[in-house]
């Protein structure tokens, strides 16, 4: 037992020291709304024995704010409960958090097969750095699940998976694409679950017996919800994956901070009514544009015609409605669509259109209340050009939280400029 310390019994008679050493703790039984802010590096023990005994890889206490607080802790909790895993890692973008997963499971000699809709920065690290530490990679085209079995050797350690695709919003055969992994036994799949962000569908029951070994999230887009955050997850269910890619992370240095930490559970709670809100108004806006004779094309996971509507339709809760309208919208699927701009328009005709929005800002990223627009160059973005897309320009849509009357009116006096 740690002797009393009897030199601090009369107060210092210099202030610093008393500030600093103040014996005021306030009482413990304070509830509220939102939780406390714990920001910490350093963190305190009550002996040299507490200090040796600590262990930093599971939740049992403190030992370094690198390692967690009370705040973060408690996000990683709400986060796990959000994806239907058991364990969280905190990281401190979405795009780190990929970069975890592939700095941690992947080494020289091995290879990564990633979908050819893959988020455009997950390709470029697979063909930047990946590539000079010796890990191969190859594309496979994610609505043909024959074409990804072709590719998968004994040399495949990590599988990622997207849904929907990135900017094209292709909604793959989920299930069937995690059947072909689970031949080979040394396959870790993994999903970049932004899209969905736990509401859409479960990652980890995909259907009986399938799911997804770990997910990625970007905590930035609808966990946060202000556009103002950046942060990212990895989810997992497996101790033993938990704690291999924990490792790495104690390793990296990775860190969050807690006023950030804090922000994201403020907007937790809200999750699911913007979800569905940025969804209902989404949906009516990708609606109107099918009628629009701009447009060669309008991509839309709950648009009948959309490639992989039906996947989506099977795994996310229902038949779509179209037009999505009304409360009581089936299926889930996010406040994204693109349109295909006819060929008949050139490229600077469509940057035209992009500038001549107002409520629509340009801007990268999505799930805040802005609603933000960007134009693609899908040639410098794909392999190949996708079967199921017409030729033309892609104009990806986020739809914030405006009036959807607005926002139609602001597409329509854009695209009126175009002749």
């Amino acid at each position: 037992m740690r002797p009393q310390d009897t030199s601090l019994d009369r107060p210092s008679p210099d202030l610093t020291t008393q500030l600093i050493h103040h014996p005021y703790r306030p009482p413990e039984d304070f509830a509220a709304p939102q939780p406390g802010v714990f920001k910490a590096s350093t963190v305190f023990f009550p002996s040299v024995a507490a200090m040796r005994s600590r262990e930093w890889k599971h939740k049992t206490g403190y030992t370094y704010g690198l390692h967690g607080t009370p705040t973060s802790y408690l996000l990683e909790e709400r986060l796990a409960t959000l994806e239907g895993g058991l364990q969280t890692l905190l990281v401190p973008s979405g795009l780190s958090a990929i970069a975890l997963v592939g700095l941690s499971l992947l080494a020289q000699g091995d290879e990564v097969l990633l979908p050819d809709n893959v988020y455009g920065p997950s390709k470029a690290l697979a063909e930047g750095e990946l590539k000079t530490w010796g890990i191969t990679h190859q594309f496979y085209d994610p609505m043909d699940p024959q074409d990804l079995a072709r590719r998968i050797t004994d040399r495949t350690r990590v599988v990622w998976l997207e849904a929907a695709g990135s900017v094209t919003l292709e909604f793959p055969d989920l299930p069937e694409l995690l059947r072909i992994c689970r031949a080979s036994p040394q396959v870790t799949v993994a999903l970049d679950n932004t899209w969905g962000a736990g509401l859409a569908f479960n990652a980890f029951d995909i259907a009986p017996g399938l799911g997804v070994d770990l997910t990625a999230h970007a905590l930035t887009k609808y966990p946060s919800g202000g556009g103002d955050v950046l942060m990212g997850s990895v989810v997992t269910r497996d101790e033993a994956l938990h704690l291999r890619l924990k490792n790495t992370h104690m390793r990296l240095g990775l860190g969050v901070g807690m006023n950030d930490v804090e922000a994201v559970l403020r907007g937790l709670p809200s999750i699911v009514l913007r979800y569905a809100a940025h969804d209902r108004a989404a949906r009516r806006l990708a609606h109107w544009c099918l009628d629009r004779t701009e447009f060669s094309q309008v991509l839309h996971p709950a648009l009948p015609d959309a490639p992989g509507h039906a996947h989506w339709k099977t795994l996310c809760g229902g038949a779509a409605d179209a037009a999505g309208s009304g409360p009581g919208l089936p299926g889930q699927a996010a406040g994204l669509f693109s349109v295909m701009f006819d060929a008949r328009y050139t490229g600077v005709q469509v940057d035209a259109f992009c500038d001549a929005l107002q409520l629509f800002k340009l801007g990268y990223s999505w799930g805040g209340p802005v609603s933000l627009v960007v134009p693609y160059d899908l040639n410098a973005m794909r392999e190949r050009w996708p079967a199921h897309l017409k030729p033309g320009t892609l104009v990806r849509f986020s739809v914030g939280l405006e009036a959807v009357e607005d926002l139609q009116a602001d597409l329509a006096q854009a695209l009126g400029r175009l002749s």
